[in-house]
């Protein structure tokens, strides 16, 4: 159980948290939202005691644990990936090393003799015999293998790190689990284990995710950042979903009723207040107007931006015909031999265990690399727009967003159309003229985006679009994809973006590619695609 009383925190005359209290109970997992900036890893850092609040304080049951998903991928590069991991568990971290340190002395006394009773004691309490065991464990169901277990960290790759702190992090049965973003960097596999492992987990959890696929897996409350406020809904984040829009219609509804009836009573008040013979009524009718109040709501921080992709003409029958493309990078194999054809209506996903194969793909698909071997060929009537996940060279000029905008607009449109735009993507006042070099990852992904909507393309091509966005960004983007009537190509770590927008699933392999038409989840349910896969790599 962790306890927030009275929380607030404010950045100058930004206020984050005004006077929130909550409790956070043992066997619920608590999905923590909120739109950017609404402080869902400021909340978390205060929980786990990393910052103060301006007023309030945070408590947890006596002799209880909190494990933190750690951000820092450096602070651990001189220890072995196996200490990392128990070193989640500080306390038995420091009587391990206490332990070693004592046996390892050459004069052992008796002081000495009786600390070690003392400790083997506790070290059995904490099961610290089975302590490497169960680390080995966590981190093979993560994705990293036993050659990398005696490793240091600093051997390891990025998001080989990135695996090893959330075994961390889940070391050692901890009764508050803190995590911010914990699917960053786990393939399929791993995401689904870590599902398991948490609807199993018995403790208190509080996750912070854009994977709404799996809050909804994982999450028995909604802890929703808006309004300076905290409010806890129950269910995952389907539910929570449903709920506030209905709240908020409700509200909007009432408001509505209430602002049509003041206005009946106005008129009435004003036709017959002169009129002696209805002047009680019209009284009566005013004392009436004086009770009815319209409820002000509050403004949510919380903003959906205008996404919508309009192709200027239809594809025609030849989309994209590919034959037999292989490619390498840096001596690994990510294409091979791959081969395959587009049709009318297709939205593709690329998936795989290597990210880097889908980039590589549509990297020659869009011209800006090339094959080593094979041929594609674009039907005449397509045009495509390619959303790179490497987009700074389209940032390097010091430019201001409307200046940025109106290098992919129309040339007979100016300021007023590029404001316009830019507003419906959340730029607006002053922020249209935020230079270039001062967007966040976010912000930058919007840019982006409204370069494709000017673009007006037939084929649309996206690798992981979904990188740096808030959930109503995502969302956004997600109902765009859905609604287009052209192709969409397009690769992702999000489940229900791939499950909702792809009607055709291609798995690029080290062998080549397993293409079938159905959802995301046929797909991984798919006895015939396991025994494909099976067949392909033995």
């Amino acid at each position: 159980m962790i306890f927030a009383d009275n929380i607030s925190l404010a950045y100058g005359k930004r206020a984050l948290f005004k006077n929130v209290n909550i409790m956070f109970k043992p066997g619920n997992c608590y999905g923590l939202i909120g739109a950017n900036g609404a402080g869902k890893s400021t909340f978390l850092k205060i929980l786990a005691h990393e910052l103060e609040p301006d007023t309030g304080t945070v408590s947890v049951g006596p002799r209880e644990r909190i494990a933190v998903l750690r951000q820092d991928h450096f602070a651990f590069d001189d220890h072995r990936v196996i200490e990392t991991v128990i070193m989640g568990h500080e306390k038995l971290y420091r009587l391990m090393a206490e332990r070693d340190a004592l046996y390892a002395k050459p004069d052992f006394s008796e002081s000495d003799g009786i600390r070690s009773g003392e400790i083997e004691v506790a070290f059995e309490e904490m099961n610290g015999y089975e302590a490497e065991a169960d680390a080995a464990v966590l981190l093979t169901h993560l994705g990293i293998g036993e050659a990398l277990h005696a490793k240091k960290m600093k051997e390891l790759e990025g998001g080989e790190k990135v695996r090893v702190l959330l075994g961390q992090a889940l070391f050692g049965n901890p009764d508050v689990l803190l995590l911010d973003e914990p699917t960053n960097n786990l393939d399929i596999q791993a995401i689904n284990w870590l599902q398991e492992f948490l609807f199993r987990f018995k403790n208190t959890v509080i996750v912070v995710s854009h994977d709404r696929h799996f809050m909804n897996q994982v999450c028995t409350h909604i802890a929703d950042i808006d309004f300076s406020k905290i409010s806890v809904y129950v269910g995952n984040y389907d539910f929570w979903y449903q709920a506030s829009q209905l709240n908020l219609k409700q509200k909007q509804a009432d408001n509505k009723r209430v602002t049509e009836k003041a206005e009946e009573l106005k008129a009435f008040i004003r036709r017959f207040s002169s009129n002696a013979s209805k002047s009680k009524q019209a009284t009566s009718r005013k004392r009436l107007l004086d009770k009815l109040t319209v409820e002000e709501l509050p403004a949510s921080s919380r903003k959906y931006p205008f996404v919508r992709f309009k192709p200027e003409r239809a594809c025609g029958n030849v989309i994209l015909e590919v034959e037999g493309l292989s490619k390498t990078i840096e001596g690994e194999k990510v294409l091979n031999n791959i081969t395959f054809r587009v049709n009318n209506g297709d939205k593709i996903a690329f998936v795989g265990s290597k990210s880097l194969a889908g980039t590589a793909l549509f990297d020659i698909l869009s011209g800006k690399t090339e094959a080593d071997e094979g041929t594609f060929r674009w039907g005449v009537t397509t045009s495509h727009s390619y959303f790179s996940k490497e987009h700074g060279a389209f940032f390097e000029k010091d430019l201001n967003l409307i200046q940025w905008l109106l290098q992919f607009a129309p040339p007979t449109e100016g300021e007023s159309f590029a404001r316009t735009f830019l507003g419906r993507m959340l730029f607006s006042g002053e922020d249209a003229l935020k230079k270039t070099h001062m967007l966040s990852g976010g912000e930058k992904v919007r840019c982006m985006l409204s370069r494709m909507m000017l673009a007006q393309c037939n084929v649309l091509m996206l690798d992981d679009p979904t990188n740096h966005l808030d959930l109503e960004s995502i969302t956004a983007l997600n109902d765009s994809l859905v609604e287009f009537p052209e192709v969409v190509l397009f690769t992702s770590h999000d489940h229900e973006f791939i499950n909702t927008i792809a009607n055709r699933i291609i798995e690029i392999t080290p062998d080549g590619i397993i293409d079938s038409l159905m959802s995301y989840d046929e797909f991984i349910e798919s006895p015939e695609v396991a025994r494909v896969r099976e067949k392909m790599s033995a």
